[in-house]
């Protein structure tokens, strides 16, 4: 019996093509479940740490100065099993830059696949140190942030 189509109205799992920037990360053996996959929770760590990853290697501060970037939304649409010991290799591009906001899409790619195992979303705010309300993105981030806006 073959399998049914996939919905029309489901989109299809982004590939490494649609991404640009890459940031590989490590599974480790406490990120399994019982079920013996990655748990749900691993995923959005993958995706955080791949985006302060990719903004520290561009050059970043490690410190918190007038800058911060405030977490405001996350999501994720799972697609396939990854678990350890795999390798996974984590995409990067900006859907949306906003006058203080940063839409990332992400999708992690299992071993050497071409097609995401998971995708997410993860929205960054950009906040004034002294209100902790949103401001404007400094020029010299969005800068950097432009690098990778799709």
């Amino acid at each position: 019996m073959s399998s049914p189509a996939p919905s029309p109205s489901r989109p299809q799992p982004r590939r490494r093509a649609d991404f640009a920037a890459f940031v590989p990360v490590t599974t480790r053996w406490s990120d399994n479940d019982a079920y013996g996959h990655m748990n749900n929770a691993a995923y959005y760590t993958f995706f955080d740490t791949a985006v302060t990853t990719w903004l520290l290697q561009q050059g970043l501060p490690t410190t918190p100065g007038e800058t911060l970037l405030f977490v405001a939304e996350t999501g994720c649409r799972y697609l396939s099993e990854i678990g350890f010991p795999d390798r996974v290799t984590v995409g990067l591009a900006i859907s949306r830059l906003g006058s203080s906001s940063i839409a990332y899409d992400i999708a992690l790619f299992r071993n050497d696949e071409d097609v995401a195992s998971a995708e997410g979303l993860f929205v960054h705010v950009h906040v004034s140190r002294a209100t902790r309300r949103p401001a404007p993105i400094p020029a010299e981030l969005r800068a950097v942030l432009e690098r990778i806006v799709r």
